[in-house]
């Protein structure tokens, strides 16, 4: 026997980063890795048993039957990315430098926490085999027989994921009811005298929308709201919203936000514990842009996050980047094309860019700088309704923090970038 057959085996030495969650921020947190120059091991943990997936395309070709799924279209292996699907994590232990999988512990040089978010339930509705949900493949599967079958459809809710799917369920010929509790439709993202203009458009498309009532109960064929009207459902399907999927941090130290659970991640993507980053659905950063921290449940986020995080470990953060994106999010609802690019709150001041009652029309939120009188104000955040040249040179407005001359920029002739101030 030779002397090297009689020695142990040397630990493995290679850094290891290890990622936690398989969408699309934690993809693109390993694919960047390689571009930015990471030579050592990458180790992606993915919780569902599908190959990595995008999830815009779940509440459209998917659901539809027009595309059996929408993997992407990455090399794993040649990568050299250590893909582990159906193994969620359960636990991270930092003092250890080790993520806890229900397969066995994975220890890592650093760890990013890339789980997403989760679904809010229907309080009452647990265990009830017609009530769906949109976030998954699997749900997007499960749905597609109900489209099919061209059912009575209650869906509770009229955010973004709702509109979304109200219009492929009319497209897909069912009868369609929407509940929302809120006043007007997307409540939590547009003020009411803009959203007024959004709420013809579902009986326009033959959807019934109902706003300002609650969901009572839901039993099976039937949903019952609070104002004792109760309406005949072969489905139900939620979408009131998504929480960061955070609980299995409990106890990591990682500090979490008391208000939504989010990982409170610094400018840089970093956590409140050393050598792990937070990034996507599940993480709020500050912004200087804005002034505030921001929690950004949307594709762009999860696709521009990681590029920061992966440089931020590979060069360190003295030579990394800070974090602090123009928030972006698009729509495909009733025909129409919708675009956000932005923050806004209640002071910024509303400009009209067009009709509203017409097919393409834009809002602009100013701040500061005179624009309450009628003056220039700060381009800082835009919804543009089948206008796209609005929304492209509004984004790279706001990313220079751009002033715009209110009486120009509110007249839908005049090219954005032209009134500048």
């Amino acid at each position: 026997m030779s002397e090297q057959s009689k020695s142990p085996q040397a630990p493995d030495r290679t850094p290891r980063v290890v990622i936690a969650g398989a969408g699309m921020a934690g993809v693109q947190t390993a694919v960047a890795l390689r571009e930015q120059g990471w030579r050592g091991a990458i180790t992606l943990l993915g919780d569902e048993p599908h190959q990595p997936y995008d999830r815009p395309p779940l509440s459209k070709a998917v659901l539809l039957g027009k595309a059996d799924g929408s993997a992407f279209d990455i090399d794993f292996a040649g990568l050299g990315i250590d893909l582990h699907l159906g193994s969620p994590v359960t636990a991270l232990r930092p003092d250890a430098h080790v993520v806890e999988t229900d397969q066995g512990p994975i220890p890592y040089d650093y760890a990013v926490v890339a789980t997403g978010a989760e679904p809010i339930r229907l309080p009452g509705s647990e265990g009830l085999a017609d009530v769906h949900l949109l976030r998954t493949l699997d749900d997007a599967e499960r749905l597609r027989p109900v489209l099919a079958a061209q059912h009575r459809i209650v869906v509770v809710g009229a955010g973004w994921i709702g509109a979304e799917f109200a219009t492929a369920a009319r497209e897909a010929g069912c009868e369609v009811t929407v509940v929302e509790a809120a006043a007007h439709p997307l409540a939590g993202a547009l003020p009411a005298e803009v959203a007024a203009y959004m709420t013809g458009w579902y009986a326009d498309a033959g959807a019934d929308l109902r706003t300002g009532v609650r969901v009572d109960s839901v039993a099976p064929g039937a949903v019952t709201l609070a104002d004792g009207t109760t309406l005949p459902a072969d489905a139900v399907v939620v979408g009131v919203g998504a929480r960061p999927a955070t609980a299995w941090l409990a106890g990591s130290g990682v500090a979490l936000s008391p208000a939504d659970g989010s990982v409170l991640a610094d400018e840089r993507l970093r956590t409140s514990v050393p050598d792990v980053y937070a990034v996507g659905d599940c993480a709020s950063f500050p912004s200087a842009r804005y002034g505030t921290r921001l929690l950004v449940h949307h594709w762009d986020n999860a696709l521009q996050g990681p590029r920061t995080v992966a440089e931020n470990i590979v060069h360190g953060v003295t030579e990394g980047t800070v974090y602090d994106p123009v928030p972006y999010f698009w729509s495909e609802q009733f025909g129409r094309f919708v675009q956000y690019a932005g923050h806004h709150v209640d002071a910024d001041e509303l400009v009209w860019r067009g009709d509203p009652a017409g097919a393409a029309w834009s809002v602009l939120w100013l701040r500061g700088d005179g624009a309450g009188d009628g003056g220039a104000g700060r381009l800082v955040a835009l919804l543009a309704v089948g206008r796209p040249r609005d929304l492209a040179q509004g984004r790279r407005l706001i990313e220079r923090g751009a002033l715009l001359d209110r009486e120009r920029a509110a007249d839908a002739t005049v090219p954005l970038k032209s009134a500048v101030r």
